[in-house]
């Protein structure tokens, strides 16, 4: 049975840093800007020998109805209203204010388990705040330093008489073996939805949740943390990741921005296909070819997303035929990526997204046989013979496939180091081509052949 666990409070109390602590990572970001947290996170927690969901949320804060400082409170409601439990964050040091009163009310009327924590407490400093909290009537504060660890075991202690007996289940030796072809198959698909800032990745998400689960504003920079939802679209599993905004390098001053964009580009590093999504009346600026050449560079299958296409006034078949021209022009290493218009707000579309992130997926863990590899290598080394360097032939031996995920060959040759980049992409474009890899990263690898003769090309003095 799973306990979840919803972290409260008011901006800047260490909600977020607590959250990493009992995850065992630093996936929430942490500054000390009140505020950073905006959307809610789940993550899975370990307490000693616990073991429970944690969500993290945004501080709780008054705002005008409609305001994002409202539509955040809201997303903290539904935490509250999934959780069976909640922790109740003050900060130690500063002690009880009048928006922590406020909101004690606030968590008293949810009707749930609450443990409040006294965080900060490290040092003579936070005893005094500690204490205060008694005032709020929630129970004894618990001590502890978010940042640090400290006060961990008393937490553990309080936390053990909240939840259920854990269910002893029969140990199934059969959890360690590897994943049947079927499995692999049906597991979810890691995505990652990118692009520059305000070219509605959030709102794209929202339609396939069938929900506002993510906060969206016509500002742009309203995501921050990357945030994982589990999406099941006609039976196919997904885990679809939402970043903030990717902006060109020099444009990025703040501290709390550079820490979003390190986020946003781990969840390309950790997904398997990305979406990179482009505003349909701004697109192909050069902060897109950027993010794209980002994305081929780590190897994940790449699907387009030309969104808000409800906002254009030609959306024929010749539009469409434009946007693959561009496409392959302006992306020539990637040639044949799908590229799919949308609309996330009005749901045009997202069939054919959804369909082209599992057929890019398929592709990105296609395997050649290497029988019809060297059918192919044979055929297109006669059509286009390697230059010679210096005079001398190269001589290309064999190619084989070493991995897929993205698709991976090695390219024996007698000289390595001499084998010309153009040639190079020519044999990439003619595998590509071949083997039906249309938009898919292809890494061809050079290594040399050893020679059986070297050694005797040295004479004896």
């Amino acid at each position: 049975m799973s306990f979840t666990i919803a972290i409260i409070g008011r901006p800047n109390v260490g909600k977020s840093t607590l959250f990493n602590r009992l995850v065992g990572q630093k996936l929430a970001l942490v500054d000390d800007l009140p505020g950073v947290t905006r959307d809610r996170r789940e993550g899975e927690a370990r307490l000693g020998d616990l073991e429970f969901t944690i969500i993290d949320t945004a501080g709780l804060d008054e705002g005008a109805k409609g305001s994002l400082t409202a539509r955040m409170q809201e997303q903290t409601e539904a935490a509250i209203a999934q959780a069976d439990a909640l922790f109740f964050v003050i900060d130690a040091r500063i002690g009880l204010t009048p928006t922590d009163r406020a909101f004690a009310d606030f968590a008293r009327k949810a009707n749930k388990p609450v443990l409040l924590v006294a965080n900060k407490s490290e040092g003579k400093h936070g005893d005094a705040g500690a204490m205060e909290a008694f005032a709020l009537g929630l129970g004894d504060p618990i001590q502890i330093s978010a940042e640090h660890g400290e006060g961990m075991g008393e937490l553990y202690d309080t936390l053990a008489k909240l939840m259920p007996e854990p269910v002893d289940e029969e140990e199934d030796d059969e959890d360690d073996a590897p994943l049947s072809e079927e499995e692999a198959a049906t597991r979810p698909i890691r995505v990652a939805i990118v692009g520059r800032p305000n070219a509605g990745k959030s709102t794209l998400i929202n339609h396939l949740l069938g929900e506002e689960r993510l906060l969206t504003s016509p500002e742009a920079g309203t995501t921050r943390d990357s945030i994982a939802v589990e999406i099941n679209w006609k039976g196919r599993e997904f885990r679809v990741f939402d970043t903030a905004g990717l902006r060109r390098r020099s444009r990025i001053e703040e501290k709390l921005e550079k820490l979003s964009v390190a986020d946003a580009l781990r969840a390309v590093r950790f997904a398997e296909v990305v979406v990179m999504t482009m505003d349909a009346q701004n697109r192909f600026e050069e902060q897109d070819l950027r993010i794209a050449d980002l994305i081929e560079r780590e190897g994940r299958a790449m699907v387009l997303a030309v969104n808000k296409w409800d906002l254009m006034e030609s959306k024929g078949g010749g539009a469409i035929s434009g946007l693959r021209r561009d496409a392959d022009h302006l992306l020539p290493q990637v040639k044949g990526v799908p590229i799919i218009a949308i609309s996330g707000l009005m749901g045009e579309g997202i069939d054919r997204l959804m369909q082209a992130i599992q057929d890019a997926y398929a592709l990105w863990n296609r395997r050649v046989s290497t029988a019809a590899l060297n059918r192919w290598f044979e055929e297109a080394v006669q059509a286009n013979p390697p230059p010679a360097v210096s005079g001398r032939r190269l001589k290309l031996n064999y190619i084989t496939q070493t991995k897929a995920r993205p698709p991976s060959f090695v390219l024996f040759c007698s000289r390595a180091d001499a084998v010309p980049q153009s040639y190079l992409r020519y044999l990439t474009n003619s595998l590509r081509e071949a083997f039906e890899l249309p938009g898919t990263p292809v890494r061809i690898t050079l290594r040399e052949k050893a020679n059986p003769f070297a050694h005797k090309r040295k004479r004896p003095s």
